[in-house]
């Protein structure tokens, strides 16, 4: 076989090869970033069962707690939510610190230091976790970038109108609303929607496939009245 044509085989087998390794260290990545998504955790078992209140007693537990800390959030600053709440677990571990402490001296024993399972307890963060975590971070920034840049460049005339009604009416909400009213609300969404769903989920979904009908028939219209060079091709 001739030289120069062996080498062209070789570069391009080569070539073959790291493509195939990019797409499968893309495509991991990928998983990796939907499997740490937020969309991926509310859709697991656990939380799942949390929002449909399969377990009353967790779910107002965890309703409850997250419900006291935005409401912590909205009526002190950060700093003073993080310092008490810090200091309200220094108080319980220091109490019980002592409390073992003069127990095992009234009863004359070497029980050691209460917390001594969990001093001994690997606490550090794996290598490996972290760079996971971190590619897949880097996977969804990337994602973001790319969105923003085509929306933002008018990629497409459609997605960024519809970009700019959103913004729109954000400002309407933000002038009635601060960002911590909103987490209040979207956490007493978060746990009052799915119940009511269920029990309702026909009559909902048929009002839900009614206001998509009447959306895309007015998407639709609003693409005919564009210019030709701006309408969505019909490939698309």
């Amino acid at each position: 076989m001739d030289p120069m044509t062996q080498s062209t085989q070789i570069s391009s087998s080569q070539g073959l090869a790291d493509g195939q390794n990019s797409a499968a260290k893309e495509s991991k990545l990928s998983d990796s970033f939907l499997s740490s998504s937020p969309v991926s955790l509310i859709q697991s078992p656990q939380v799942k069962d949390l929002i449909h209140w399969r377990d009353p007693k967790k779910s107002g537990l965890v309703f409850g707690l997250s419900m006291l800390l935005l409401l912590s959030l909205a009526a002190f600053s950060v700093i003073s939510v993080v310092s008490y709440l810090l200091l309200a677990l220094l108080c319980v571990t220091i109490t019980f610190r002592i409390y073992k402490s003069v127990v095992q001296a009234v009863q004359k024993s070497n029980d050691g230091h209460p917390f001594k399972s969990l001093i001994e307890k690997d606490v550090s963060i794996p290598p490996e976790t972290f760079r996971k975590h971190v590619d897949a971070s880097l996977t969804y920034i990337n994602r973001a970038l790319k969105q923003m840049s085509r929306l933002f460049l008018v990629e497409d005339l459609v997605d960024s109108l519809k970009l700019a009604v959103v913004m729109w009416l954000l400002t309407y909400v933000g002038a009635v609303f601060n960002g911590i009213t909103i987490l209040i609300l979207a956490d007493i969404l978060l746990f009052a929607v799915p119940p009511i769903y269920e029990k309702n989920k026909t009559q909902i979904d048929q009002y839900i496939d009614l206001a998509r009908t009447q959306v895309n028939t007015t998407i639709g219209k609003l693409q005919e009245k564009l210019p030709g060079a701006v309408k969505r091709s019909k490939t698309e």
